[in-house]
């Protein structure tokens, strides 16, 4: 076997390693400031150096404010400002809220960011970066050596709010690479540790520390939900009925150490933009949701007992959309007002969350819009449909509007479960108004899904469960989309792959196809 001359981030990257001379640093390394393993004038290089997993060729330091200097395992300062911000637009408040951005970036502007913390930021951002500081690197792998510094550094000894953000950095992270099950320990980790602090009442010294805690309380509870969810497991996070639900967006980000609490600081009712706290009322109802569809799996809950509770859940999702002020509806104005706000993709995202549940809500009916004629089947029908509809329809919104596009992996997610009932229009409705729209579409949808994979990895898992679903339709379209076991894991393990789908019964299948959709989950 020949032996690898390249240094640790040449492999990793899986590129040529360039020397000047024997024994210098390569051209890579050099130019971002890297310290090459290969530079034998370095005395921290040597035989030493571990080379698992654990090391990337990136020597970490305790502080930040040597972040231009090339032995730290940063890049320049200009650089970890970008995708800190970068992190910040594309990624946080949207997958989860766990800091309050003016303090992280004025940390980073003066050198007392936590490293552990700033790497796990920039190994999610930095694919999103135009800087040509990466312009050789496949942004799919951008975050890799970050991700790898930071879990390195990560102390599970450290039982603090730091370490608790760390672990949910790095989860989200993993699901990235369709790392489902690292995913869930390093959110496992994170809500025993605030278990363990008491995060929900733990005492803190000014007003940024305590909503701080209470957002990233909130973040764990709604993570611990889908995310188990994904992985079959029990949930780890209790129901506090005392805990305060996140004050006001705008109110927050404007707040300064020293700042006394506004007088609508605790009191989320009369927020004039409180989008975080209604992530989490909709998440309270995913919960139900989840459960419900569980059951109905099992054969606990069928008939007119199903269809109350449906009727129930139904009833919530309506309720919630009615009790918001005319200002947080989903309109053009109201997209542009958030988006001046700076708020335009966390608007974007509660959005996301209700017409996504709904279509999980009522999913189950599209079966029976098909082969029953009862009245309640073709009305939850009708409602799944407008509910993927409308997704659809924000998203291509938030690509229309500066600074709302969203491009977190969970889009990937919810877009294919969208698209699935676009198909099922194009399978089984006669009006050719319908038929058009939801070829329309499906096209859009795969454009979005490609522009996504070029960022995420797990987006090839999107592709590979399309392609399952797509084939399922093709061996009988009868039994596609009937909610069973298969259809549940369709639904709720949105970082593993599914397996064929087996159909019950041996008559004849019928056969379809998508060539004349102008799109295949194949390509």
């Amino acid at each position: 076997m020949r032996v690898s001359t390249a240094c640790q981030a040449c492999r990793s990257r899986r590129r040529k390693c360039d020397t000047p001379q024997l024994g210098a640093s390569c051209t890579y390394c050099s130019e971002r400031g890297i310290q090459c393993t290969r530079d034998s004038s370095n005395p921290q290089v040597s035989n030493n150096v571990p080379k698992g997993p654990a090391s990337n060729g990136l020597q970490p330091r305790a502080i930040v404010s040597q972040l231009t200097t090339p032995s730290n395992g940063l890049p320049p300062l200009s650089i970890c400002l970008e995708l800190v911000n970068l992190y910040f637009d594309f990624i946080h408040d949207q997958f989860h809220s766990l800091f309050h951005r003016p303090s992280i970036v004025e940390e980073v502007e003066s050198g007392r960011a936590s490293p552990v913390i700033l790497l796990a930021m920039m190994a999610l951002s930095a694919r999103f970066s135009n800087n040509a500081f990466f312009s050789d690197i496949n942004p799919r792998e951008r975050g890799d050596h970050y991700a790898k510094e930071s879990n390195r550094l990560l102390d599970l000894r450290d039982v603090s709010l730091n370490t608790v953000q760390a672990c949910v950095l790095l989860g989200a992270f993993s699901i990235t690479r369709g790392e489902a099950h690292a995913e869930s320990v390093y959110y496992g980790v994170a809500c025993r540790i605030a278990l363990l602090l008491d995060l929900a009442h733990k005492p803190t010294s000014n007003s940024i520390e305590r909503e701080v805690n209470v957002r990233v309380w909130w973040s764990l509870c709604m993570i611990d939900v889908w995310s188990s969810a994904g992985v079959r497991l029990p949930r780890q996070m209790p129901t506090l009925d005392d805990m305060p639900l996140p004050t006001d967006d705008v109110i927050f980000l404007n707040l300064r150490h020293g700042d006394y609490p506004p007088s609508t600081f605790t009191n989320s009712t009369t927020a004039a933009s409180p989008l975080l706290a209604q992530m989490i009322k909709l998440n309270r109802i995913l919960l139900e949701i989840n459960s419900l569809n569980e059951r109905t799996v099992s054969g606990a809950t069928s008939g007119v007992i199903l269809e109350n509770e449906v009727m129930d859940l139904s009833n919530a999702l309506d309720e919630w959309h009615a009790s918001l002020p005319p200002f947080m509806h989903d309109t053009p104005t109201n997209i542009h007002r958030y988006a001046s706000q700076g708020l335009g993709r966390m608007f974007v995202a509660v959005y996301l969350g209700y017409y996504h549940f709904g279509q999980l809500l009522f999913y189950q009916f599209l079966h029976g819009d098909v082969h029953s004629t009862v009245l309640s089947a073709h009305f939850y029908a009708n409602k799944c449909k407008a509910h993927a509809e409308s997704l659809c329809e924000i998203i291509y919104a938030s690509h229309s509007v500066r600074n709302c596009d969203v491009q977190y992996t969970m889009v990937g997610h919810i877009l294919v479960i969208a698209s699935t009932v676009q198909i099922h229009t194009l399978l089984f409705s006669d009006n050719e108004t319908q038929i058009a729209s939801a070829r329309r579409r499906l096209e859009r949808n795969f454009e979005i899904l490609s522009q996504l994979r070029t960022y995420w990895p797990t987006l090839d898992i999107c592709f590979t469960r399309l392609q399952a679903f797509h084939k399922a339709c093709r061996n009988s379209m009868d039994e596609s989309f009937r909610l069973d076991q298969w259809m549940l894991r369709f639904l709720s393990e949105f970082a593993e792959p599914v397996d064929d789908k087996v159909m019950e019964g041996s008559g004849p299948m019928k056969v379809w196809s998508l060539e004349n959709i102008g799109c295949s989950p194949e390509n």
